[in-house]
């Protein structure tokens, strides 16, 4: 329906410009990796290890300090590397924070996983805002209002998936124990697994032109 009718809400000929098509897939799958571990660290930390609502709440706020701490100094850090270099250099990085927080355990110090959080925050937000911002970088004005209404159903969708796929992931997990209640290492490999799918995000970053987004 989209490719015939004259107005589309959603408008598939965005894909054919180059860096759009790359944030908007590479952007999907980042997303869908990383938006389940909001769902997954409270789950870790209250069910896996006990702790209080209130406390899980307060070590996870790491991440949002952490994320608004690098709205500072986003710009130049794009301008000093560029959009394909931050997006796949940072990609993995914040892939490898999620597979440091398997390592948590009930006996890891509160304070390891609160500043674990919010230097993983930090990157996360990094590579959303750079993809936010490639997205419409190359888009002619014309099309910038569909260009938002594809974007938005992305970012929105990719999330829930990730939710849920964070959901299956840990649910097979348990089930291959035999069990009927989730063990700390049950989450520990549903987080590598969600941080291994962020990071085929790699991938579509890689076919980025060096100068994508330079103006």
């Amino acid at each position: 329906h989209a490719r015939r009718a004259e107005f589309p809400v959603i408008d598939l000929a965005l894909m054919r410009i180059p860096s759009y098509a790359a944030a908007t897939i590479g952007g999907f799958l980042f997303r869908m990796g990383m938006g389940a571990l909001p769902f997954l660290l409270p789950l870790m930390l209250q069910v896996g290890f006990g702790l209080s609502a209130v406390k899980s709440g307060m070590l996870t706020f790491a991440s949002a300090a952490g994320a608004m701490t690098m709205k500072l100094g986003v710009q130049t850090i794009i301008r000093a590397l560029g959009f394909r270099v931050v997006m796949c250099g940072n990609a993995v990085i914040s892939a490898g924070f999620l597979f440091a927080y398997a390592f948590f355990q009930p006996s890891t110090p509160h304070v390891v996983i609160f500043l674990a959080l919010l230097a993983g925050g930090f990157f996360r937000s990094l590579q959303m805002t750079s993809i936010n911002s490639l997205s419409y970088a190359d888009v002619p004005p014309a099309m910038l209002s569909r260009a938002t209404s594809l974007t938005s159903m992305c970012q929105q969708l990719s999330q829930a998936v990730g939710v849920a796929t964070g959901a299956l992931l840990l649910f097979v997990f348990i089930a291959m124990r035999g069990e009927a209640h989730p063990m700390p290492l049950d989450f520990s490999f549903a987080v590598v697994a969600v941080g291994c799918i962020g990071m085929l995000s790699v991938v579509f970053f890689l076919r980025i032109s060096p100068d994508a987004g330079g103006e």
